[in-house]
């Protein structure tokens, strides 16, 4: 099974048992205070998604490591890219 058939089931499973609950299609009768619960979850699982991603994104940002052998590289790179072009008769 792939990753995207295992994510699929999952939400589909989960989809299923949110529409049982908030709508009660099959007369469980589910208590009315499940129903109040269960209607505005997928905005709560929404709104945690974005936490959670800002979050990541603020953490690995903030612990994004510094390459000291890739930007000397790239000075180097420009320093011999700069001489190029003034041998070529651009002014810098």
């Amino acid at each position: 099974m792939t990753k995207l058939m295992e994510w699929l089931f999952g939400v589909s499973v989960v989809l299923a048992a949110w529409v049982l609950v908030a709508f009660d299609p099959l007369d469980l009768s589910v208590p009315h205070t499940y129903r109040e619960v269960a209607l505005p979850m997928p905005l709560y699982l929404l709104v945690s998604f974005g936490c959670y991603s800002l979050a990541t994104v603020g953490y690995r940002v903030a612990t994004f490591n510094d390459c000291k052998e890739a930007a000397e590289e790239l000075r180097d790179q420009i320093k011999e890219a700069k001489e190029d072009l003034r041998r070529k008769g651009l002014k810098i």
